[in-house]
């Protein structure tokens, strides 16, 4: 009996619902640290904000990946961006995405898959035949952008 080898890559699912899980996880790592600041205990604000601000980030550009992958109507979509800045509101909208079916399924641009049409499948294509470059490329924006942020200062100042 002849197997294939076919490379194990994450799918689609478990890529969107670690990412939604882990914004739920940084949401209440940081209303704990308000909470340990309000109460003059500790200020890990900064550094709990910081590890959530990249999670927010990593989280917005998984969605729109899969987003794309998966033909989501922008309804899906943009739900899906507006509930990470709700507390722990992205791990419901997995659950109720993934039940819908609309998880389902494995990339659908990769090799040997569809044909991209228009550019923002073309990039999705190209990722999906550069995965490691387009990681490394990927933590640079993010961190770049995060970085810029941080530089920026939070939303709203500390009386």
């Amino acid at each position: 009996m002849t197997t294939t080898n076919k490379p194990q890559t994450i799918s689609p699912r478990i890529l969107f619902r670690s990412f939604a899980i882990a914004e739920m996880f940084t949401w209440a790592g940081l209303i704990t640290a308000l909470v340990l600041r309000a109460f003059d205990i500790a200020n890990l604000v900064p550094i709990a904000g910081g590890i959530h601000g990249f999670i927010f980030l990593c989280y917005s550009a998984t969605t729109i990946f899969v987003w794309v992958n998966q033909k989501w109507h922008a309804s899906v979509g943009l739900t899906g961006l507006l509930l990470a800045i709700m507390p722990f509101a992205t791990g419901p909208f997995e659950i109720i995405v993934d039940r819908k079916g609309l998880l389902t399924g494995d990339w659908r641009l990769a090799p040997g898959g569809e044909a991209p049409h228009g550019f923002i499948e073309h990039v999705q294509a190209w990722v999906l035949r550069h995965v490691l470059l387009s990681v490394v490329l990927l933590v640079l924006l993010v961190t770049t952008l995060f970085m810029t942020l941080v530089w920026l200062g939070p939303p709203l100042p500390r009386n």
